[in-house]
Formats: C-alpha cells, structure tokens, sequence
C-alpha cells in the first residue's frame, strides 16, 4: 500500500555568524514541536548547512511523498520569487515523484504590527507627541520591499501613538541608512525610535549604532535604538498557518 508521508522543509537565509544560524535553529525547533508532521527539516540559502538540496534529500531518504516549503524570511525578494523556486525546480526533476508545495515569506501580515509595538514598549520610554519612528530594513534592488516595509509603517502608525513612520534601508534600497537618518535629524523630532526590521542583527546592529552616533547632531532630537525584531511568537504562529493551509 502506498502511503502518503508529508515533510515540512524550513528555509532559512543563513549566515557568516554563527550565532545567527544557531538561533534560526533553535526558532526552527520551537516551530517543529506544534507541527503535526513526521518529517521536519531545516536548510539554509548560503553561507550556512546544510544547503537546501541537502534538507530536501533528508526529507526525500525518510519517505516523503510531498514537500511543504517554508521561507523563513520577512519580505519578499530575489531569494523568495528567484533563488528559492529555481533550487525546487531542480530538485523536482530529480524527484519528479514527490508533490512541492511553496509557501511564502512574511511579508506584510497584521501579526508582525505587535512585535513592532513591543519594542518600542521595551525601551520604557514614554513616547512624546513630536515622535518618530525609522523602521531599518536590510533592503533589496527589488521595489516589492520598499512597498511591503512603507505599508508595514503605515500599518504601525495606526496601531500606535507615532505620528510618523519613515522606512530606510542598510543594502540596495533607498533611502539609504543615512538618508533616513538625516532626514529623521531635520525634522526636527523630539524623538527617534529605530527599530531594526530584521530577525537577527549582530554585524547589523553594530553598523545601525554607528550611523546613528555619526549623525547625532541635533542635541534637540533624543535617539533611541530598539531591540531588533528576534524571531517572535507571531512569527511561529504565522508559518503554523501557513503549514496547516498547505497542507490541505
């Protein structure tokens, strides 16, 4: 008799810190232990393994008949429309024989608004009625991220007391980390929040607090760096939904 096995295949932008990639791991286990499916496997795009051929064999040699893939990414990009679709189609003419399922990256999703709102409950600081805040994206050539990040501002502003929410980006997207920080200095805020919209930071966060001291001109303006994004309860449940509509 032929039986239907279903594997879950995690996949995560991986990275040159290994503290990055231990903690995708263990944000990935947490995930696993509420998914009611027999085959769980974790790969990474690059800098990190196993690579996704490799996760996917894994799910293939245990005997999964269909694969649900899961970007673990926050917005859609080159790695999500491009790198992750041409791997599967090369693995799909290899195992012609099993059913690939591709779910999507976060994107803009009502749920990422509430750890937005808590970190900027985290600093303890009250926020004043001439506040803004700079949401700091990694950033990407593709238009699709500066969208997706501008709504997700918007979306934080009418959830919030924040009368204004500017987006910037750290790679390939404008503005720049330094254009929206300048432009964050002459408007003459009382308040900056940054928030970096980024599930691990360490290299990143580093970069982000040196921008800011280069820019600390105005003494008016109080600056204040949040804690980045992590990977939030939100975001568990999130990829839950998305593994139980994909597994139907």
């Amino acid at each position: 008799m032929h039986v239907n096995m279903e594997a879950v295949l995690y996949i995560c932008h991986g990275s040159r810190i290994r503290e990055a990639s231990e903690q995708a791991i263990s944000f990935i286990h947490q995930v696993m232990k509420k998914v009611n499916s027999p085959i769980q496997e974790i790969g990474f795009l690059e800098l990190s393994e196993p690579a996704i051929a490799q996760s996917f064999e894994r799910c293939v040699d245990k005997g999964a008949t269909k694969i649900i893939v899961i970007p673990i990414l926050l917005l859609t990009a080159a790695h999500a429309k491009i790198d992750i679709p041409n791997e599967l189609t090369n693995l799909q003419l290899r195992f012609p024989e099993v059913e690939v399922k591709l779910g999507q990256p976060i994107g803009v999703h009502e749920k990422m608004i509430d750890p937005l709102l808590e970190r900027l409950a985290d600093t303890k600081i009250p926020i004043k009625d001439d506040s803004m805040v700079l949401l700091v994206g990694r950033g990407s050539s593709d238009p699709d991220v500066k969208r997706d990040l501008t709504r997700i501002g918007e979306m934080l502003k009418q959830r919030s007391t924040v009368k204004r929410v500017e987006v910037c980006f750290l790679t390939a997207a404008k503005p720049s980390i330094q254009e929206g920080l300048e432009k964050a200095n002459e408007s003459g805020a009382e308040q900056v929040f940054v928030i970096p919209y980024l599930f691990f930071t360490g290299i990143l966060m580093r970069k982000i607090e040196k921008y800011i001291k280069q820019v600390n001109m105005d003494m008016r303006t109080e600056w204040i760096l949040c804690r980045y994004l992590g990977y939030h309860q939100m975001v568990e449940e999130i990829i839950n939904e998305q593994i139980i509509e994909l597994s139907r």
